[in-house]
């Protein structure tokens, strides 16, 4: 990694590489991470009222939320903070994840405004497990991603504009 990179741990609809490389064309693989201590949760409230992805400290070891580790360029940074809402929508933190090389510390994104109620859109859900398999996760992680309920999109053309990324 160099000084004009930084290390991004997703976790969410950032895993699928084509909806990461829209938002930031420089990421470039790492490989798949864990991090310990914490759960996946689908309550972040979106601005089109539906769940988003969010991980949540737990401190149970057990607790696993499966992922991957992105190297960005810097200037590319403004452009994801700006995709997650920074400040409004999700703070930036750290991340202690482990990888095949060892532990490594990551930027990421936890959520500022969560609803328990909502449900992601399918098309959500769906770039999560289709990131998750292009990634190797764990098949286990990959069902129950998979299993998470979901409503339908009522705005049918962001749907469609979803779909196609999922298309690619």
């Amino acid at each position: 990694m160099s000084r004009s990179t930084r290390l991004y741990f997703a976790y969410g609809s950032n895993l699928l590489p084509a909806r990461l490389a829209a938002r930031t064309p420089s990421a470039r693989i790492i490989g798949p991470a864990v991090l310990t201590g914490n759960r996946l949760a689908w309550h972040k409230h979106g601005v089109d009222d539906s769940g988003k992805c969010d991980i949540v400290k737990t401190g149970t070891l057990a607790d696993r939320v499966f992922g991957a580790v992105y190297e960005i360029e810097v200037d590319d940074w403004d452009a994801l903070d700006r995709a997650e809402e920074l400040d409004i929508g999700y703070r930036a933190c750290q991340v202690n994840v482990e990888t095949r090389d060892g532990e490594i510390t990551a930027h990421s994104y936890r959520a500022l405004l969560v609803t328990p109620a909502l449900n992601p859109f399918d098309w959500y859900r769906d770039f999560v497990v289709a990131g998750a398999k292009a990634h190797k996760l764990p098949p286990g992680y990959i069902d129950q991603l998979r299993a998470t309920p979901s409503t339908v999109d009522p705005d049918d053309k962001r749907a469609r504009f979803n779909q196609r990324l999922l298309e690619q």
